[in-house]
């Protein structure tokens, strides 16, 4: 019969003598009415996901004290959700210096440019096959891209400059536009069949394949200056993870040293790409690397107003 252990010979020590993890001074502080956005940054603990995001932040702004590098990868939704405004503000601050998205982005940048709205009921559109086929969208957007393949320039830039020189009612509040302006580069990763122009007469695949391959070829050039720089990817799951793991190859296979960087993922919940691709195996030979778990209206507005309240009050280490 097995009996109970006995407990009595467990060697113990006095709690002062351990190494906690937990500290009052690191803990919240209760919310003030009349507080600075500043001083509200300073009430969040020091734990976790909110000691991450100031690190983040912190991250960013001494990358462009030192005028490294912040590139922002993207896929579609943080368009949908509303954000635009604020990566354009970003963008024209200095502090996100580079673009890159998958190709459904130049869907939803085109129609806020175009008409101030976007986003369709996929469930209901889908009954009658009506999905998917807005005819401007279709026609303006594979015309930019075959006009942009034949001048031997990539989507993104071909798609800014449709926006930026065409007659668009809502064209400040796109990103490939702001970017064309500000001479900004903006990447645009095409995997042929994901996008809603794709299904449409006007779609040309060479052109699609040669313009996005000059466009990955730029995003290339872009890592290759990322070394003390930071790469978000905000809320894309497989493509803009894949690209980046394959353009940082190309980069160090070339001799490019870009082994000290900061990579953020963030998104609704953890993903195996994200977490491998930009946070774990980018930063193994230096770095550091963060996945931070919100929703993009939620957290993205947070990291931005954090950085631009460091930015202003330069108040660099306090955040460290």
């Amino acid at each position: 019969m097995i009996k109970p252990i006995s407990v009595k010979g467990l060697k113990r020590y006095a709690l002062k003598e351990r190494k906690s993890k937990v500290y009052i001074h690191k803990m919240g502080k209760p919310y003030k009415k009349g507080l600075s956005f500043l001083q509200f940054i300073n009430t969040l603990p020091e734990f976790l996901a909110a000691k991450q995001i100031k690190e983040i932040a912190s991250a960013i702004v001494n990358a462009r004290k030192k005028d490294k590098i912040v590139v922002l990868a993207m896929g579609a939704h943080p368009i949908k959700v509303g954000l635009s405004p604020i990566i354009i503000d970003l963008m024209q601050k200095g502090i996100v210096t580079a673009l890159a998205t998958n190709g459904a982005a130049i869907v939803h940048d085109f129609e806020i440019a175009y008409m101030g709205s976007t986003s369709e009921d996929v469930a209901e559109a889908l009954k009658n096959g009506s999905f998917g086929m807005a005819a401007e969208t279709a026609i303006n957007l594979n015309k930019a891209i075959k006009k942009g393949a034949d001048k031997e320039i990539g989507i993104g830039k071909a798609i800014g400059e449709l926006i930026s020189t065409g007659k668009f009612p809502n064209a400040k509040i796109s990103i490939f536009a702001e970017a064309y302006k500000l001479k900004l580069p903006a990447t645009v990763h095409v995997c042929i069949g994901t996008d809603i122009i794709h299904m449409h007469p006007e779609c040309d695949g060479e052109a699609i394949g040669k313009a996005t391959m000059i466009d990955f070829k730029i995003f290339c050039s872009i890592i290759s200056k990322l070394q003390e720089g930071v790469f978000i990817n905000l809320g894309s799951a497989v493509v803009m993870p894949e690209v980046f793991l394959k353009a940082l190859s190309v980069v160090r296979n070339l001799g490019y040293k870009v082994d000290n960087i900061t990579t953020v993922t963030m998104d609704f919940q953890k993903h195996y790409r994200p977490t491998v691709n930009v946070v774990q195996r980018p930063t193994i030979s230096g770095g550091k690397g963060y996945y931070i778990i919100g929703h993009h209206e939620i957290m993205f507005p947070l990291l931005a107003a954090i950085v631009l309240e460091i930015k202003e009050n330069l108040t660099f280490n306090k955040f460290q």
